[in-house]
Order: C-alpha cells, then structure tokens, then sequence
C-alpha cells in the first residue's frame, strides 16, 4: 500500500480520494482489514468480533479495481468500500448465524434487501459481526463466539446487541458497518465504542432478510466513525420494498436527494436542544458520575456552537417506558414467525432453542422471551400497551412543539461500560439496565448517539439526540455540528496491544 494512505480512522472520502489518485486499490484495503481481524480479532487482545470473513471479497475488490480502471470513475457512492453487517442480517453465500450456534451452518439463498442496496451502491460485505443469540441482549454474550471485548478497556462490555458492529468498526477492522436497533441495539454499542450510530423512524429501511424481535420496532442502521460517513451509508439503505409492507413509511418520509445535503458545521447554531431530565444515574454512583460529567461538558460545547438549551421533562417516564416494552408479548411469536418462513436453519421454534440449550446462559431476556405468549394477544394488556406507545409519541412531541424544539438531547446510557466480571455475576439483568435508548425505540422517533467525550479512565460516552419522525436530516445536521465542535472521536490507542 502507498504511504499517502493511512488505514486507521479512514473515511468512505479518504478512501475515495487515494482509488482516484492511485495510492490505494480496492484489494489492498480488503486485504489491509483481513489482516488487522487476524492480528487484533483474532488474535493479540482477541476481541472476538467477527464471526465470518467473506470468503470473496478479494474477488470483489479484483472486480471494483477493473471497473474504476475501465471506467475511470467510481462505480457509486459506496465503491469499493469494505462493509462489517451484523450476523442477523441474511448475506447470500456467506455463512450467517444469527449469533445462534442453532443455525450454524445456514448459508441464505438470496441477499436481505439492504444488503442488496449497499452492493448496488459499489459496498462489498467484508465480514459478518458478531452478536447476541438472535439479538437478546444489552451485552456482548453470544453463543456461536462467546464473549466480545471493548477495544477501549478489554475487561469491559461492548453493548449490544450490535456488539461486533461495534467493536470492530471502533477498531479499524472495516471502514463502515451495518447494525440493528430495536431497542437501543446500534446506540448503546455506539456509545460504549465511541461511534456514531443511527436510528431511523421505524421501517425507513427494509427489513427484509432480517431476524426480527419486535417486528414493527426492529431497524437496521448505520454505525460508523463519522457522521458524514453515517449520512453516506444511510442513502444506500433507506427506500421502499414491496416486501416489507412497513416500508409504506419510507414513502411518507420525504427523504432528501442525500442526507449528506443535511451536514452543517454551523448547524446548532440556533437551535433549540430539550435536555431531558429525571435520565441521569446519581452523583454518588461511581458508574454514573463520570458519564454525568461527560454530558455536562457536550452539553455545554452545544451551547457554545450555538444552541440554546431548554430544560424538558417526560412525565412519569420510566412507568410509560415499562408499559409499552412488548419484548416479552411479542418477540417469541415474531422469531417463530421468521423460522418456519426459513426451513433451511432447521429451528422450529424459540422453544426448541431453549430445550436443547442451544443459546448463551447469560442472554435472560431470551430465557424470559421462551415464556411469554406464543400469540401477542394470548396477553390481555396486549392492546392497551400498544396504544400506550401511540400516547407516548404524542407525549413526546407535544413537549417538542410546544418547547419549540429541533431536538432532546440524553446520555445514551447512564453508566460507563460495565465490567465483563460484574455482568458474568449477575449485576445487570437485561431488561433493568439504565440505558436510555428506549425512549426512541418505544415512541418510534429516530435518534443518534454521537461521541461526547471520555470519562478520566478513558471510557467512551455517547449523546443521544432524539427527533421528530422523519427527522433523520435535522439528526445528522445537530450531530454533525457537535462533531465537527468537538472532535471525540479517536481510535482505541488506551488499549495497549492495539
């Protein structure tokens, strides 16, 4: 590779940049990234993120390298630009597990929507990433890996579910990837790997060839190192698709030509940020003050770029947030639904799982998934916990309208990464762990998590910035400006062996 490149940190525009002026080639970066999973994935701090190299993406490089020289331009938007997808997201050809040693083995006929979009764009799918079984969980457990490592302090936890997502775009093994949000499963890897990561209103992309845990909640998204990057990818993925008829919303959405048209480096510049209260863990909770502390400086960066701060409130926020969690009513019906539409994985059922033990033991919300209702409506509060969400909704954008606000701004979680050793003891049950990337995820309004900054022990801590639906463009132009105001983002250098 040519020394004007450099791998680390690099961008969808620096890549761009060194094909055009012959310093790099498509083969070279592919085979740049497969070298830095064996030596820092695989083995050296062994983060244990990827879970499948794809097996012919030299060979799409080769393919990519012969069209720019053909053709003496990039083939699209995302040429050549090695891609990291969650494993929950179906890739022809390429083994994908669903982070469940149930389906290893299950190798999809056909792409799932979004994939096939980003491989339209000129992406190649460079590796899967590794998450939870069949996406359950908050934390980096999963059966078909084991446990995934935090690039910034490898005895801490990466988030999840989109926990390989995470920790491999935050250690350089890919340029960009690909995770999936239900109820905070982009932000809060995000935020513990120092990402930008993106929720969209629901249904914006397809979820085609996804498994799924809340049907009308799941979203696939963005998780990159920049926001221009997120903005880039997020072209590629949003459109409508026959197949998945919740898509109807993409149609309604009024998506610009580019969300790049979005990006503003004097973007807060007069507006109106709502910070939350009643979202913060205590002063005295040595996990919780840092990430405090954190906030309160992004907080004030905001305000010095030009944003005006108005204080908000949710009322009775936490009781609304338990009410409308539907991961117990719905779940179980919905992974049902996506296993017997796909005989080849060779699961009946979530049932089946849990009889032949065939998932992580730390991944409680799956054990608690296995005893709810095989139909929503078996539950009796199963309709008025889902108009509940419409009440929240409505809730939350009256206090934006009537505040006059472009976006609330929440710490992404309200605690530091916790520790591999306090979750393996029992610490945290999935569904009690204080991240507040529910509020998006059960309102169904889209929401970023931006770098804020590090706490004095040099762990990350995100920012979540919540929207009005459809709002993905006011989102990135208010991340993009607070990023380019504070410049957090950094590689995982406090970790030695990195």
């Amino acid at each position: 590779m040519g020394t004007k490149f450099e791998v680390e940190e690099a961008t969808i525009g620096s890549i761009h940049a060194a094909y055009r002026d012959g310093s790099l080639t498509c083969r070279q970066l592919v085979e740049t990234y497969i070298a830095r999973i064996e030596a820092y994935d695989k083995a050296g701090p062994a983060l244990n993120s990827i879970v499948t190299v794809n097996p012919r993406a030299l060979g799409e490089a080769d393919r990519l390298d012969a069209e720019l020289a053909s053709a003496g331009k990039l083939s699209g938007p995302l040429h050549g630009i090695p891609v990291l997808v969650k494993d929950q997201v179906e890739t022809a050809g390429i083994v994908t597990t669903f982070g469940s040693i149930a389906a290893k083995g299950y190798v999809p006929e056909r792409d799932a929507t979004v994939i096939a979009q980003i491989k339209q764009a000129g992406g190649i799918i460079l590796a899967k990433t590794t998450l939870p079984d069949f996406a359950t969980s908050w934390f980096g457990y999963s059966s078909i890996l084991g446990e995934t490592k935090n690039p910034y302090a490898l005895d801490r936890d990466t988030g999840a579910s989109s926990s390989g997502t995470g920790v491999s775009v935050a250690a350089n093994l890919g340029a960009i990837g690909v995770g999936e949000d239900t109820g905070g499963s982009i932000r809060l890897p995000s935020s513990f790997n120092n990402l930008v990561g993106l929720k969209v209103t629901p249904a914006l992309i397809s979820r085609t060839g996804m498994s799924p845990l809340v049907i009308f909640q799941d979203s696939a998204g963005p998780m990159t190192r920049t926001v221009t990057d997120a903005a880039i990818l997020l072209d590629a993925m949003v459109g409508y698709d026959p197949a998945d008829q919740y898509t109807a919303s993409y149609a309604i959405a009024h998506t610009p030509q580019s969300y790049t048209e979005s990006l503003d480096a004097k973007g807060l510049q007069g507006a109106r940020i709502g910070v939350l209260g009643g979202v913060y863990g205590s002063d005295d909770d040595p996990d919780a003050a840092p990430v405090n502390r954190v906030i309160e400086r992004a907080l004030a960066d905001m305000a010095a770029a030009g944003a005006e701060l108005v204080p908000v409130e949710i009322p009775n926020l936490m009781d609304q947030i338990i009410f409308t969690s539907l991961y117990i009513t719905h779940s179980k019906h919905d992974m049902n639904d996506f296993f017997a539409s796909r005989p080849a994985l060779g699961i009946t059922s979530v049932a089946e799982i849990m009889e032949t033990g065939q998932y992580h033991p730390m991944l409680d919300l799956f054990e608690d998934i296995s005893r709810g209702p095989a139909d929503p409506t078996d539950d009796p509060q199963y309709y008025e916990k889902y108009t509940a969400r419409e009440t929240f909704q409505r809730q939350v954008v009256n206090i934006m309208a009537s505040n006059r606000l472009d976006a609330i701004a929440f710490p992404t979680c309200q605690v530091v990464p916790p520790t591999r050793a306090e979750l393996n003891a029992g610490r945290w049950p999935c569904l009690e762990f204080p991240t507040n990337t529910l509020i998006g995820a059960q309102t169904w309004m889209p929401a970023i998590s931006v770098p804020a900054g590090f706490t004095p022990a040099g762990l990350p801590v995100g920012i979540e910035l919540l929207a009005l639906p459809y709002g993905e463009p006011t989102l990135l132009k208010l991340a993009y400006a607070f990023e380019q105001a504070t410049g957090h983002r950094r590689a995982p250098a406090s970790a030695p062996e990195l």
